[in-house]
């Protein structure tokens, strides 16, 4: 078994619901390994660190205990996936400048997913160019977590199409 580290993040289904009001739900339905954000009237976020035999068990498994708890709340998004040069840094242990220096003088960085003020990519393909780019490890687990958030906010974000649109767009 491993332990593997993310935030889940979800919406109430009702906007004035306190999350307050969910926390011994959460607890019982067993979320006991999850530090509970409440700072926003109608979502609530859940930092876990949950043991198991590999990222997708561990996070599927604290999105089920969360539904369980609360059947009406919907996933908003699962992190770490979307990330600036700055939580990039972090993650690495070296400076923002140093990764901005790889963007810029790389021509086979990753594309981010989003351009403008701030740039955003996805972790687990930076981490993916990093590692052969770099030859540097990075931590398994986190790469693990990496590629099944990106995953599953996919998956979230392409439910929300209709059936017609995805047909459309998705060969």
């Amino acid at each position: 078994m491993k332990e593997f580290d993310f935030t889940l993040k979800f919406a109430f289904s009702e906007v004035s619901a306190d999350a307050q009001d969910y926390l011994a739900l959460l607890f019982e339905a067993g979320c006991d390994d999850a530090i509970v954000g409440i700072g926003k009237q109608g979502r609530v976020a859940l930092q876990f660190s949950r043991e198991a035999k590999d990222a997708y068990g561990a996070i599927s498994s604290a999105i089920n205990d969360v539904k369980r708890a609360i059947p009406n709340a919907r996933l908003i998004e699962a992190t770490p996936d979307f990330v600036g040069l700055s939580d990039i840094a972090k993650l690495l242990g070296c400076s923002r400048q140093y990764i901005r220096k790889l963007m810029t003088e790389n021509e086979s960085f990753p594309l981010p997913v989003h351009s403008g003020k701030t740039e955003i990519w996805h972790l687990c393909r930076f981490l993916d160019w990093y590692e052969v780019e770099h030859k540097k490890q990075v931590e398994y687990t986190v790469r693990e977590v990496a590629s099944i958030n990106m995953q599953i906010n996919l998956a979230n974000e392409l439910s929300q199409l209709d059936l017609e649109t995805q047909h459309r767009v998705v060969p």
